[in-house]
């Protein structure tokens, strides 16, 4: 009787975390109209590092990733930001107070990868901590052919400013702070986030209000 009991604790427990771990969040719809004119936008973009312990709103979430690397020809499968022969190869990972989770682009949902919060272990900077978000860019080397890495890599950045300068003037039209960051511990980040071998974190970018 008292193994059996056990057993039922150790599988109620391991059926709980995977739970956590595993929740597909699904976002609304992103509103694809309206927003600052793109001139005024680009007037006012800028870096903020000075960042409050504020919660996106949903919309705001769906809004803002949307933005940075979303489908925008649902035919296609094509993204708002582009990529070498439209490989697709930068996946983007958000660290909220409520967890990581991978961004799936094609369904609007956020895969949860952790159910704690990694924020502080995004960056160097004392302010990750606080912003709402982190996002993370981490270059998929299996999603590209051929033993090129510099290649690799050089086609990987060219694709993640393009979606960090999305982020910027998304964040300039809603009035919220953003800033790009180098600073941070790729091998522990990976490891955290048990990211695949082929896997590299190459860029972060901080959003959220700010003071």
């Amino acid at each position: 009787m008292k193994t059996t009991i056990i057993l039922f604790l150790a599988m109620l427990f391991t059926s709980n975390c995977f739970a956590q771990s595993g929740e597909t969040i699904s976002l609304p719809e992103p509103q694809k109209e309206g927003g600052m004119p793109l001139m005024q936008a680009l007037n006012q973009r800028h870096s903020s590092r000075n960042f409050i312990d504020k919660n996106l709103s949903d919309q705001q979430l769906s809004d803002l990733l949307w933005c940075a690397y979303g489908v925008n020809r649902e035919g296609e499968g094509k993204r708002t930001a582009p990529s070498a022969h439209n490989r697709q190869e930068i996946d983007v990972y958000v660290i909220k107070a409520d967890g990581a989770f991978l961004y799936d682009a094609k369904n609007n949902q956020l895969l949860q990868i952790l159910s704690d919060d990694i924020r502080a272990a995004t960056g160097t900077q004392n302010y990750v901590k606080d912003a709402a978000i982190n996002l993370l860019y981490v270059l998929d080397k299996s999603k590209v052919p051929g033993d090129d890495e510099n290649g690799k890599l050089m086609n990987a950045m060219v694709a993640t400013g393009a979606i960090v300068q999305n982020v910027y003037l998304y964040s300039a039209s809603e009035g919220l702070g953003t800033v790009v960051r180098g600073s941070f511990d790729g091998e522990k980040l990976a490891e955290i986030l048990k990211l695949k071998p082929e896997q590299q974190v190459i860029m972060s970018q901080t959003v959220g209000y700010t003071k």
